[in-house]
């Protein structure tokens, strides 16, 4: 089921919160809203996603994954890792939300680099806002911004660049199309904890 198309994407949103058919559909914009609805309705059919009542105010059931569902966040995140890999700079018809930057982060965390830290960021990516805590080798990844963060950063136009490690945390400082506002070693700390794959992607003959 997962594997029929847009069902793994569906999965990785409600891996981040429960969420109504709208606003599943505002973070998937592509998909049409009846391929939407079959594909809820099959998950739920399959035990991987269950209607929860709506929030204080709202009329929308919100769907979340069951524990069975949850149980795909390893493959998600591993899948996520892998197609990194081949990941080019954003198009400008691509969406990137805050839920799917949310699932990156958790994907391309080094928990052994992690060890005896302590901090909460803000990341700051165009428009999109996530924050992060650290705790000894483990992380949390929100959407929304941190009170009280140990760190500000916006990433802007680098942020992948950073995280493959093409671009250091002390040029990306230098070329003024980052800032942090915290410690002066706040970036360099957090992109070590956050790099994607360096493997060599294989060429296709004829491209």
């Amino acid at each position: 089921m997962v594997g029929e198309r847009w069902g793994l994407l569906i999965v990785r949103d409600l891996l981040v919160s429960a969420k109504t058919r709208a606003e599943l559909h505002q973070g998937l914009p592509r998909i049409s809203t009846a391929l939407l609805s079959m594909r809820l309705k099959e998950m739920t059919y399959s035990g991987i996603v269950r209607t929860v009542g709506p929030r204080a105010g709202q009329a929308q059931e919100r769907y979340e994954l069951t524990e069975y569902g949850r149980a795909l966040e390893d493959v998600v995140l591993a899948l996520g890792r892998w197609g990194a890999m081949a990941l080019a700079a954003p198009r400008p018809e691509d969406v990137i939300t805050e839920d799917s930057l949310v699932v990156a982060l958790r994907a391309t965390f080094l928990p052994e680099r992690a060890v005896d830290v302590s901090a909460g960021y803000e990341l700051h990516v165009g428009s999109l806002v996530v924050h992060v805590r650290v705790d000894d080798g483990r992380v949390a990844v929100a959407p929304g911004p941190l009170s009280g963060a140990d760190a500000v950063i916006d990433a802007g136009p680098l942020f992948k660049s950073l995280l493959t490690g093409d671009v250091t945390a002390a040029e990306a400082l230098a070329s003024g199309r980052v800032s942090v506002a915290g410690a002066p070693d706040a970036l360099d700390r957090f992109v070590s904890m956050f790099q994607l794959p360096r493997l060599p992607v294989p060429v296709l003959p004829g491209t």
